[in-house]
């Protein structure tokens, strides 16, 4: 198992160091491709390689344009088959963590909580790959409250890192009842960046996109595929919905169930928990080699991103 492992992951890092060859052949090809629809110059610096790049032209598939990436590769069976989510806490956890994590357990279908106890996390991150969960989520916590969520998609990555504050918790509000195990339907408000590529909206997931989203523009499209890939495609009765709504780098998780009171109204009942989510850093590994994966996107708050930005959004 160990060395079906080493041997998976170094495919993925071969595929992936191959991926700027790949790209710089397709970018030749389409502006090829663009000179000989628009009857202009072939640009000097592919003149010597147009014969061969037509050759190429001819054998692709009509809208099968653009190179796969290891970024393609991480959800590729996503919506094939149902996550497997496995959640648990930092070692030695509180009364309110444990509650905090059992109550995650409800929000995510499918998903299973085990206790921390004494397990390392590369014994705990292989244990998961084993029994084939597709994603770790672990929750820390300051003093009881939780401040911390890590989620880790396996079994190559990526893993994001978020804040949490303002946690309010299901116990916290008054005359609750029973959560509903319906998978859920999910909205995610306010997330836009150039890296929309990556994004393969699935006809389960109700996505509102503005044209602006603040520091985190490298980020916010990565995380809506991080965080909607936990949850199992719903039915089109289901009567639950999650809300990711990003206003000022904070995404707000909000958990409602509605039901139709006549024709034109309905009853939305929050049930709980509440929190606001900060995304901080995404790696491209996993927990395990956490030492060596490679950073993808890192919060930095002093830094001058205003040109970087208008580019990336294309404003």
């Amino acid at each position: 198992m160990l060395r079906r492992e080493a041997r998976l992951r170094r495919e993925y890092l071969y595929r992936k160091a191959q991926e700027a060859k790949q790209h710089s052949i397709e970018d030749k090809k389409q502006r090829l491709k663009r000179a000989l629809e628009e009857n202009r110059l072939i640009p000097t610096e592919i003149r010597r390689e147009a014969l061969t790049l037509q050759k190429q032209l001819e054998f692709d598939d009509e809208g099968g344009e653009g190179v796969s990436s290891h970024m393609d590769d991480e959800y590729k069976w996503a919506g094939v088959e149902d996550p497997k989510v496995m959640i648990t806490t930092s070692r030695d956890p509180s009364s309110r963590l444990k509650m905090f994590a059992k109550e995650l357990k409800l929000v995510f279908p499918n998903a299973q909580r085990m206790n921390r106890g004494k397990h390392e996390m590369g014994a705990l991150v292989r244990a998961c790959k084993a029994n084939e969960v597709t994603d770790l989520v672990i929750v820390h916590e300051h003093r009881g409250m939780p401040d911390g969520l890590i989620v880790c998609h396996l079994p190559f990555g990526p893993t994001a890192y978020f804040t949490l504050c303002n946690v309010v918790m299901r116990h916290d509000i008054p005359d609750l009842g029973t959560m509903s195990e319906a998978y859920p339907h999910l909205v995610f408000h306010n997330f836009t960046s150039r890296l929309g590529q990556r994004v393969r909206p699935a006809s389960w997931t109700t996505i509102y996109i503005s044209r602006y989203f603040s520091k985190p523009f490298l980020s916010c499209l990565q995380v809506s595929n991080i965080m909607k890939y936990l949850f199992p495609v719903p039915k089109d009765d289901s009567r639950r919905v999650i809300t990711f709504a990003n206003q000022e780098d904070y995404i707000s998780f909000r958990h409602h169930v509605y039901k139709k009171t006549d024709h034109r109204n309905i009853d939305l009942s929050e049930v709980g928990p509440r929190f606001e989510m900060k995304l901080y850093m995404i790696k491209l590994g996993t927990l395990e080699n956490e030492g060596t994966a490679e950073v993808e996107w890192r919060w930095h708050p002093y830094t001058n991103t205003a040109k970087k930005r208008k580019y990336l959004t294309n404003e």
